[in-house]
C-alpha cells in the first residue's frame, strides 16, 4: 500500500468543529445585527460552504464580505479550544502512518487550521497542509488536487479525498481521484463510511 495517498478534509471529517463554527457565525451575525437561525445556517453550510453563506448574506445586506469574513475568522479562532477530534481520528491517522500511506490536508479553513492541527498534535502526520490561504480555487475545483498529484507524483487511482459533504465528493470526482465520504453518492469512485474506523476495511486485501 506504499502508493496510496489520503487527502483529508478537516471540518466534520477529522475535526468535530461544527458547533464552534456555528457559534462563531452566530457571534458574527450578532455584531452586524443579522438574524441567525442555527438549523438553517447548519443546513446551508453543510450543503454549500461558510464562504457561500457569507457571500449571500453580504450581498443581501450590502456588506463587505471580506470584513464579514475577517470578523468571523477572529470569532472562530477564539474557539480553537472547543475543536476536538472526530471519533477514531487518531487511530486512523496512526494506522495510515504505520501502513506507509502519505497524508495531506486540503481544507477551506484559513491558516487557523495550522494552529488547530498543531494544538491537537496532528501536524506531523501530514506531508503538506493546504488551506484557503494557499491560493487554490475552492472546491469543487480540482486545482489543489492537481497540484498535489503533480508535486508528489501521486497515483490518481490510489489517491483518496476524505470528506463529509457532497462538495467533497464533487471535488474528488472533478480531480479524478477516489472519494471516501460519510454520504452516499452516485460517483463510482466514492466509498461510503459510517465512521472513520471503517476506513482500514476499505483496503483489506489490497
Amino acid at each position: 500500500m506504499q502508493k496510496i495517498a489520503f487527502i483529508w478534509d478537516l471540518d466534520g471529517t477529522l475535526l468535530d468543529s461544527y458547533e464552534a463554527i456555528l457559534l462563531g457565525i452566530e457571534e458574527t451575525f450578532g455584531q452586524f445585527s443579522i438574524p441567525y437561525d442555527k438549523e438553517k445556517v447548519r443546513e446551508f453550510i453543510l450543503k454549500f460552504s461558510v464562504q457561500d453563506l457569507l457571500e449571500k448574506v453580504a450581498e443581501k445586506r450590502k456588506l463587505d464580505v471580506e470584513v464579514l469574513n475577517q470578523v468571523r475568522a477572529q470569532n472562530l479562532a477564539e474557539k480553537n479550544a472547543q475543536v476536538v477530534l472526530m471519533p477514531g481520528a487518531s487511530e486512523v491517522l496512526d494506522w495510515a502512518d504505520e501502513t506507509g500511506i502519505q497524508q495531506f490536508v486540503y481544507t477551506h479553513k484559513g491558516d487557523n487550521a495550522l494552529t488547530i492541527l498543531r494544538d491537537l498534535g496532528l501536524e506531523s502526520y501530514f506531508t503538506e497542509i493546504l488551506t484557503s490561504q494557499s491560493g487554490f480555487a475552492r472546491k469543487p475545483s480540482s486545482e489543489a488536487a492537481t497540484y498535489l498529484l503533480g508535486k508528489y507524483q501521486l497515483d490518481s487511482e490510489k489517491t483518496y479525498y476524505i470528506g463529509d459533504r457532497t462538495l467533497d465528493v464533487e471535488f474528488a470526482q472533478n480531480s479524478r481521484i477516489q472519494s471516501i465520504n460519510f454520504l452516499e453518492s452516485s460517483y463510482e469512485g466514492n466509498h461510503r463510511i459510517q465512521a472513520l474506523a471503517d476506513i482500514p476495511y476499505i483496503f483489506e486485501g489490497k
